[in-house]
């Protein structure tokens, strides 16, 4: 089974380096995504030049290439370890991709890529974990942060294999360290919100302003 490891090791660093985000938005002509905002390569990002479609799309993306390579060896191998260790090969492609000098992004929508295609409940319930926290706080990065901190939990509950809590588990701490910067910014209270209402309150505020 070694060889089967160091394949799926190798060949899912090198689907997860692939910086979709980059990518989307220089064929758009929007050019470096590395030089606005956060500089990330993620969806969040790329949302900041104002094309929805192409955040959703990186997105979208992301999720699939640490998802897609597990299932792959995992089938392939016929060893559910086999293609977790490929999606997580997969993350740390992600974020430390070699076409980038190994400065990429975050790995949160390449993680739950990698749980909803190994072991889909976890997945489930770490999505809808990233949604309730995102909805009461308004915080991306704390959602993240929380639901990641969930899934080795539910992993131990949910999968009869034990070591892949231990796995998720690593990923959670990449995860934090790979948000340092943002749990600064959360503890100073400097983070950013997310905006649920951005188009009603511009729409309130276009109307006060009308008299005027």
């Amino acid at each position: 089974m070694v060889i089967w490891y160091v394949c799926a090791i190798v060949c899912g660093y090198f689907v997860g380096s692939v910086p979709f985000g980059l990518v989307f938005t220089k064929a758009a002509g929007l050019g470096d995504i590395r030089k606005i905002g956060s500089g990330n390569i993620g969806a969040t990002n790329v949302l900041r030049t104002g094309r929805k479609d192409l955040a959703l799309l990186t997105l979208v993306c992301d999720i699939a290439k640490a998802g897609v390579i597990a299932f792959i060896f995992q089938h392939i191998s016929d060893s559910q370890l086999v293609g977790v260790f490929a999606g997580v090969s997969a993350v740390f492609g992600h974020n430390y991709p070699v076409w980038l000098k190994f400065k990429g992004g975050k790995g949160v929508a390449s993680t739950l890529g990698l749980m909803l295609a190994m072991t889909p409940l976890v997945g489930v319930l770490t999505a809808l974990s990233w949604l309730v926290v995102a909805f009461l706080f308004r915080y991306s990065s704390l959602a993240a942060l929380s639901a990641l901190t969930l899934a080795p939990i539910y992993a131990f509950f949910c999968e009869p294999n034990k070591s892949i809590s231990l796995i998720y588990l690593l990923l959670t701490a990449l995860s934090y360290y790979r948000h340092r910067s943002n749990i600064v910014r959360l503890i100073n209270k400097e983070e950013t919100k997310i905006n649920f209402k951005k188009k009603k309150e511009s729409q309130d505020a276009s109307t006060q302003e009308a008299p005027k």
